[in-house]
């Protein structure tokens, strides 16, 4: 219960200010360039791992994250009754904002406390409600709270959302049990804030993002974008991970003895030791190589699935085939993925689950050959031609095991990542995994659209499945080094 409670807490406002603002600020009019700038609302869950030691080192999971839910409720409940006001879409920008770092430190904190409280037998066993309840709260978003909003109105709209999120937090409060004994409170927490060090620390991240940011909206860039054109495909968001990705690679490979040396001369250096017992994991280098490209196929795929179902002259149908086949479809995929790994161990399943995950690729590869006139008449026709009840099926039967084998493969990710969590730094290294998952969707997501317009349809797909190979040879031995590691 409380597994599927906590995650649907999760996907809940992710979705909620990653997805639902920006159909809320069109709505209301706000320019396009506006609602670009949204992207900044991404930055946190991909810096979340430089605070998530703290979550660790002071006070308790089930505290970060009752905290974080009866704020997050605030938010959205202000945000509500900032609609009706002159001017009140500033102010609500400004609250999403700052719910994005709220959202993401309550992801955090969700996902040390799942650590904390269950086995590594019952994290892989539960990890399939983990997905379902996720994914149900982000339908919960895109469904129930648009639809709220474009019918009666957004100010209803958010005040349900931060009635949904409150009831949450009560429920939580009287029947989410401690799983762990409390550390340092975070009233020392926030007396460390005062020190030089983190001012200084703060200052150089601002100057940071205002200097990356400047450069963004640069003549300069603006050239380099129209020279290269797949340079717009880059936000805010997606450079800052590319530093850091340059910044962690540096700290593995150039300075891990000497950081190594400082940590263990000063033993009271939590969050250098929540970093550096990350990196200093046998085999690091080649771990983190496999972690980017696990879903180098996955995200290849799915950045052009939406794009062929418009031009195939399906996107009438494409929701519903989304919500009554795909959603269900993904539920039962990691419901069945997280017992079998449960059953037979993260070894055993990692291959055949990954190779049904990308064998999908093939398939769609298959299913874009067998269709490609249609994909010709209706690419940017007005009136497209339906491809017919039989074609129709079959698209729905591939996209419907497309979402299985994916909740089979994001069984295996999850799972993989908890693999790496070590002692009393579950939270932060879950953190940086997931922040390192992610990356190759940034890349990915860049070079997609080139690639499907250039090849084709049916040869992209093909590829992605080529680009997927190396992750799943690189899977096997990751598990292997892992579990050499427990033992």
């Amino acid at each position: 219960m409380w597994c599927c409670t906590t995650y649907f807490a999760e996907g809940f406002p992710f979705t909620l200010i990653r997805t639902v603002s920006s159909v809320f600020f069109r709505i209301k009019n706000v320019s396009l360039e506006s609602i670009g700038l949204t992207s900044l609302y991404g930055l946190p869950w991909v810096l979340k791992f430089l605070w998530a030691p703290y979550i660790d080192r002071f006070g308790t999971k089930r505290q970060w994250m009752l905290v974080m839910q009866i704020i997050l409720a605030t938010l959205f409940v202000l945000a509500g009754l900032f609609v009706p006001i002159k001017n009140g879409i500033i102010c609500i920008a400004v609250l999403f904002l700052a719910g994005s770092v709220i959202a993401s430190t309550h992801d955090i904190a969700i996902d040390g406390y799942y650590m904390e409280a269950l086995d590594k037998n019952d994290q892989a066993k539960y990890v399939g409600y983990r997905v379902m309840a996720y994914r149900i709260g982000m339908m919960a978003g895109t469904g129930l709270i648009v639809t709220i909003g474009s019918t009666i109105g957004w100010l209803i709209a958010f005040i349900c959302a931060g009635i949904l999120l409150g009831a949450l937090f009560i429920w939580h409060l009287f029947f989410l049990k401690e799983c762990e004994t409390g550390k340092k409170s975070v009233v020392a927490m926030l007396r460390g804030f005062v020190k030089p060090q983190f001012v200084l620390g703060v200052v150089c991240c601002l100057f940071f993002v205002a200097g990356l940011k400047s450069f963004l909206n640069s003549n300069l860039y603006l050239f380099l974008q129209a020279k290269y054109s797949f340079l717009k495909n880059i936000g805010f968001s997606g450079w800052t991970s590319v530093f850091l990705l340059l910044g962690l690679s540096g700290f593995a490979f150039y300075k891990k003895r000497r950081l190594a040396c400082q940590v263990k001369m000063k033993k009271e250096s939590f969050y250098s030791q929540a970093f550096l017992s990350f990196m200093d994991q046998g085999h690091i280098g080649f771990i983190i190589s496999c972690i980017i490209l696990l879903r180098t196929g996955e995200f290849l795929l799915s950045a052009m699935v939406s794009p062929f179902m418009v031009d195939l002259g399906i996107s009438n149908h494409y929701g519903w085939i989304s919500a009554l086949i795909g959603l269900p479809a993904s539920i039962i995929g990691a419901l069945i993925g997280g017992s079998l790994i449960s059953h037979y161990s993260l070894k055993k399943m990692v291959l055949p689950f990954l190779l049904a995950q990308n064998g999908t690729n093939i398939i769609y590869m298959g299913l874009a050959f067998f269709l490609d006139n249609f994909v010709r008449i209706n690419t940017g026709s007005i009136n497209p031609m339906f491809i017919g009840f039989g074609n129709l099926t079959v698209v729905a039967s591939v996209h419907g095991f497309d979402q299985f084998a994916g909740g089979l493969g994001t069984a295996i990710l999850m799972t993989f990542l908890m693999q790496i969590c070590r002692g009393k730094y579950k939270a932060a290294h879950y953190a940086i995994g997931s922040g390192l998952m992610s990356l190759s969707g940034l890349f990915t997501g860049v070079i997609s659209g080139f690639l499907a317009a250039r090849m084709g349809y049916g040869y992209f797909f093909g590829f992605s499945f080529i680009l997927s190979i190396p992750g799943m040879i690189m899977a096997i031995p990751a598990v292997k080094l892992l579990n050499k590691e427990k033992m």
